[in-house]
Formats: C-alpha cells, sequence, structure tokens
C-alpha cells in the first residue's frame, strides 16, 4: 500500500482539473506548482549549506530571455526557453566560479548572490525601451493566445498539465540528486572543505555543478511563469524580495524534504492571496513582512520545517540534523 501511495496521488492530480474545473483555484494551484518547482530549485542548493540570494536573477533572465526572444527575435519559446536556461547556467557558471575558486563561502557568498539580484532587477529596470522597465512586459499573444508553436493556451487545463509535469520533474531531479554520490560530495564539503578535497572531492567541480542545476531550473520556472501570466514585470519574477521569497518557502515548508518546498509554495501563494483579497491595495508589501517575522521564528523554534518536524514527529531516529541557524 505504501509504495502504491505515490501513484495513487499522482492519479488524483492528473485527474483533478477534468473532475473540477473552477477557473479560480485552478489558477492557484497552477501559481503554487511553477512557485514549488522554483522554491524545489533553490533547496538543492540551499540544503547544503549553499545560500543564494541571487535566484531572483535566475528566474528573471529565465521570464525576460523567453519573452524577449519571442517578440523581437520571433523565436518560438520551445528554442528560447533553452536559450534562457542556458542564459541563467553561464550567468550562474561566472558568478559562482570566482567564490568557489577562491573560497568565498558563508555570509560573503549571500552578499554576493544578493548583489546577483539587484543587478538584474536594475538592467530589467533600466532597459524600459526593450523590457518595458517597471511598467512590464507582455509576450505577444499568437493566434488568439492558444498556439502550441508559440506555447500559449487559454485553457487551465493545459497549463495545470504543463505545470504538474515539471513540479513532477523537479521532484524527481531532487531525489536522483538525494539518492547520488553528489549529496555525500556536498555533505562532505558542507562540513569541511578541507576535509572534502584531502578526500579526493572535487570541491569547486561540485559546487558548480548543483549551483549550474539549480541556476538553470530556475530560470525555467521563470520561463514558464512568463508564459503562463502572459505578462512580467521586474519585481514579480526578479530580485531581492522573490529570492528572499524562496528562502522563507523552503525553510518554512522543509529544506532536507523533497515536499518542503512545495508546501512552503502553498503557504506564501495562499497567504498572499488572503492578503490581497481582504485588503486589496492596502496590503501591497504585507506578504513580504510576514514573511520576514515567519522566517525568523522558524529559523529559532522550528528549523526543519513544517514537513521535516513532521517527519521526525514519526521517524526521530532517522531525522537528520538541524541546520545551523
Amino acid at each position: 500500500m505504501r509504495r502504491s501511495l505515490p501513484w495513487i496521488a499522482g492519479a488524483a492530480l492528473i485527474g483533478l482539473p477534468f473532475l473540477y474545473q473552477s477557473a479560480y483555484p485552478l489558477h492557484i494551484v497552477i501559481i503554487i506548482l511553477i512557485w514549488s518547482f522554483a522554491y524545489t530549485s533553490w533547496s538543492m542548493m540551499g540544503r547544503f549549506g549553499l545560500v543564494s540570494l541571487g535566484h531572483g536573477g535566475f528566474m528573471g533572465i529565465g521570464a525576460y530571455v523567453t519573452a524577449l526572444a519571442w517578440n523581437h527575435g520571433g523565436l518560438t519559446p520551445w528554442a528560447g526557453i533553452p536559450l534562457a536556461l542556458l542564459a541563467g547556467g553561464l550567468l550562474a557558471v561566472l558568478v559562482a566560479y570566482p567564490c568557489f575558486r577562491f573560497r568565498i563561502t558563508g555570509h560573503y557568498f549571500a552578499l554576493v548572490t544578493l548583489a546577483l539580484s539587484g543587478i538584474v532587477l536594475q538592467v530589467i529596470t533600466a532597459t524600459r525601451d526593450q523590457t518595458g522597465g517597471s511598467l512590464g512586459y507582455t509576450p505577444e499573444r499568437y493566434q488568439g493566445g492558444s498556439s502550441l508553436y508559440a506555447l500559449q493556451f487559454s485553457g487551465k487545463t493545459t497549463w495545470y498539465l504543463i505545470a504538474l509535469a515539471v513540479w513532477a520533474a523537479g521532484i524527481y531531479v531532487w531525489y536522483r540528486v538525494d539518492r547520488s554520490m553528489m549529496r555525500y560530495a556536498l555533505e562532505a564539503i558542507s562540513e569541511d572543505e578541507d576535509g572534502a578535497a584531502a578526500a579526493g572531492v572535487h570541491v569547486t567541480a561540485e559546487k558548480l555543478k548543483i549551483t549550474v542545476l539549480s541556476a538553470m531550473m530556475t530560470a525555467l520556472a521563470g520561463a514558464l511563469y512568463c508564459q503562463y501570466q502572459m505578462f512580467i514585470s521586474p519585481d514579480t519574477v526578479s530580485g531581492i524580495s522573490i529570492s528572499l521569497q524562496m528562502v522563507f518557502a523552503v525553510v518554512v515548508g522543509g529544506i532536507y524534504v523533497s515536499l518542503g518546498p512545495t508546501v512552503g509554495a502553498a503557504i506564501t501563494i495562499l497567504l498572499a492571496e488572503v492578503l490581497r483579497i481582504s485588503f486589496g491595495t492596502r496590503a501591497v508589501g504585507w506578504d513580504n513582512l510576514v514573511y520576514g517575522v515567519l522566517l525568523v521564528l522558524f529559523i529559532v523554534f522550528l528549523p526543519k520545517g513544517i514537513l521535516g518536524s513532521l517527519l521526525d514527529l514519526r521517524r526521530p531516529s532517522r531525522g537528520r540534523p538541524a541546520p545551523s541557524a
């Protein structure tokens, strides 16, 4: 029964849009799935002590490269998205390699990536003739907004299935990394870089591989968000606030559990929606305030997050050590 549970859950998730077709709830679920994928991408680095505050930049790169390639280059998203992933990966190498090569770690690495988020945000805002700046940017609709070639679909069901497939792929990649030798190498590096190097681990290469993988997955999340929403702005897909939102969601859900980022995504998206519906424009920015307060509380009192702590209650002897605050 336990082995069949994932298959039953998968079948239920696939059948959901055919049994329940209300537009607004499906929209919320699609947004949760896309952000869950982005948060899962961040957690693949964060769980090994590589705290990046630059993933808002990678998500922005994914969204804007895809949209600009379509609007200005006539490049279908099927080609634009791989181009966006390549751009995200190259940016990750450009920033991360010098850091890892010269052993810029911990708080200093976080500050470098924080600067990356700010730089990407400022570049997008400053080049408003091409990106629309702070007013936002809209990919051009093709054949009425329903085209496989342009990766544009008017129905929620199609986007739900796409988002579900990408989310499941993200969970699978997380699982494969967790079961690979890369995990043990990165855990050794997070504990003692010199000791790991002495044991034969190529420290720079291992850290760079997980960083590039995480950055490219985050860029993919940005591209999908752009194609689904058909509107992007610097504040919604890039910048420091998006990076901090990723950290909050993963810490709250559980950084050492594959479904932890998904739980965090559900909490963040639903919280933002509740504030928006309840207070309207008066609540602009309140979600970030609440995120900050809850992040401090979770780091102090529940460092393994909601899902990680629940699993520890069931299997206390198999729980991972709590990350240092």
